[in-house]
């Protein structure tokens, strides 16, 4: 449903992403995982059409590229960074969203937005009384919104605690089951073990390995133990162990 085709973008001299080619089906949920300056945030940038790359392409299957406005309805994207006016209320702000999509606002399925992330109760209440869980949660919330066949999920349980993190995953595997194609970049070694079909290890701007978890422990792994520690060894093993910026 999402490919990537050989993705390059560079800001200046610095080659950002370079030559990265994935895919994601259907009812699956694919794991993008590097250290910081990987690459992993221009890459999702493209795969929603923020960015134009330089070279290559990217295609929702059966919509054409995300540049394309009636492309980008078809795709979800909750950034890392919190997109949301703190000034509106829950509701004014899915509402709000919803519009921009182009996707028709009814009560119904407002509420049953907020009921999903677990904030029906909260919908009166402005986004700036909400503490940081919530406002991920509601995050999430803006980019299902419109139902969409792409979902695109940057660091989606960055500061939140146990309860908040265990509902998001449930959540996107949710989604997944239902059909959707979902591409999710964290640094959280147990949630890409619970939530990811396959896992990307990105460095550098380079795919330096994919496969199933299980593909990755063995062909890339060294210790025995749990998988999350044995795809945090991974991780170390394919992208070396300084300290990054």
């Amino acid at each position: 449903m999402l490919i990537l085709r050989d993705l390059r973008r560079s800001f200046g001299s610095l080659q950002a992403v370079d030559g990265v080619s994935l895919h994601v089906d259907r009812a699956e949920v694919v794991g993008l995982l590097g250290p910081n300056g990987a690459g992993k945030s221009t890459t999702v940038a493209m795969a929603t059409g923020l960015l134009r790359p330089d070279s290559g392409e990217v295609e929702i299957v059966g919509f054409g590229e995300p540049m394309r406005a009636s492309a980008r309805r078809h795709v979800g994207l909750a950034p890392q960074e919190l997109a949301l006016y703190e000034g509106l209320t829950a509701v004014e702000t899915l509402v709000f969203f919803a519009r921009l999509y182009g996707a028709s606002v009814h009560r119904d399925a407002i509420q049953a937005g907020l009921e999903e992330v677990g904030l029906a109760s909260r919908g009166k209440d402005r986004v700036g009384t909400f503490s940081g869980g919530m406002k991920r949660r509601l995050n999430l919330a803006v980019a299902l919104i419109h139902k969409p066949s792409v979902l695109v999920l940057d660091e989606p349980t960055a500061g939140v605690d146990p309860q908040s993190r265990a509902h998001v995953r449930e959540i996107i595997r949710q989604r997944a089951a239902a059909g959707c194609a979902v591409l999710v970049t964290t640094h959280d070694m147990e949630e890409a073990e619970k939530i990811c079909d396959r896992i990307a290890v990105m460095d550098q701007g380079k795919i330096r390995a994919h496969g199933t978890l299980s593909q990755l422990v063995t062909a890339h792994g060294s210790v025995q133990g749990t998988n999350a520690r044995g795809l945090e060894e991974v991780l170390l093993n394919l992208t070396g162990r300084s300290l990054r910026e």
